[in-house]
């Protein structure tokens, strides 16, 4: 396919604005591919996604017009190329089934991104990653060195201009002050159906609760843990005969799928964060 240009855009709803939208890009030249659209009629918030092909090698200039125009609307946007490539960073503890995973399905070329790097809390999953071809860099985190360390963390991110974090089953809380300072996105999988069993040991919560579904939730990470705007969610019927090594093992296969589907969405723009949810669009 051609390089495309893929604006999310959201603001009050009025009439119009589809025709006003679509009406630019014809002026311009473009070529609309996709659009899709969401009206919150209770909050009055009009959201959209558009891609479109510019006319020629217009997609800086016409990406910087766009966005002075849906201004001009009352609308935040965000506009991207297709054919930019994120640069994706893996956090990882020991767990693997997450990492392998999103490394599988990149080789694969699902992924609209590069993965540039693997960061470990624990060193156990270097090997693996340098099988992959992968940079591994062991950073150890503790209670008392959990601030360097998160400024080592820091510097090498920038370092490596990432673009996005995975959360590949890191089992570390990132703090505020990081994820203020790194100032882009962060992808979490969390391994229940949220807002149900937060924090720790959710599979030892479920069992103990008796519930006849588990889930797994792929998120943003913000500063209140286990919070953030949701992305993609999914669950596994369980019953009274399942302990909790079944329900860890029948988790692991939604964890993986929840947060590959969410890593896609990201990566491909049809996510749209609003306050403390998110719009996906098809």
């Amino acid at each position: 396919m051609p390089s495309t240009l893929i604006a999310l855009l959201h603001g009050p709803d009025r009439p119009g604005l589809v025709a006003r939208v679509s009406g630019w890009i014809f002026e311009h030249g473009g070529n609309i591919i996709h659009a899709d659209q969401h009206h919150d009629h209770e909050a009055g918030v009009f959201f959209q996604r558009v891609e479109w092909v510019p006319k020629g090698d217009t997609h800086a200039a016409d990406a910087a017009d766009f966005r002075t125009f849906a201004a001009g609307l009352g609308m935040q946007v965000q506009v991207s190329q297709s054919a930019h490539r994120t640069r994706v960073v893996l956090f990882i503890s020991k767990a693997d089934h997450c990492f392998h995973d999103l490394v599988l399905r990149w080789k694969a070329g699902e992924f609209a991104g590069e993965i540039v790097a693997v960061v470990g809390n624990h060193a156990d999953l270097g090997a693996l990653a340098r099988g992959y071809g992968l940079p591994f860099h062991h950073i150890p985190i503790s209670a008392e060195t959990k601030a360097a360390s998160e400024a080592k963390q820091l510097a090498l991110l920038r370092k490596l201009d990432a673009e996005l974090v995975i959360l590949a089953r890191y089992m570390q809380v990132l703090s505020a002050d990081f994820l203020t300072q790194f100032g882009r996105p962060v992808i979490n999988i969390h391994h229940s159906f949220l807002p149900a069993f937060a924090g720790g040991r959710p599979y030892h919560q479920a069992h103990a609760r008796g519930v006849k579904l588990i889930g797994a939730t792929a998120h943003y990470a913000t500063r209140d843990l286990d919070e953030g705007p949701i992305i993609n969610q999914d669950v596994a019927r369980v019953t009274h005969r399942h302990g909790v090594e079944d329900l860890i093992r029948k988790g692991r296969d939604l964890e993986k799928t929840v947060l590959a589907q969410a890593v896609r969405w990201h990566l491909e723009g049809r996510v749209l964060i609003y306050g403390h949810k998110t719009v996906v669009f098809d």
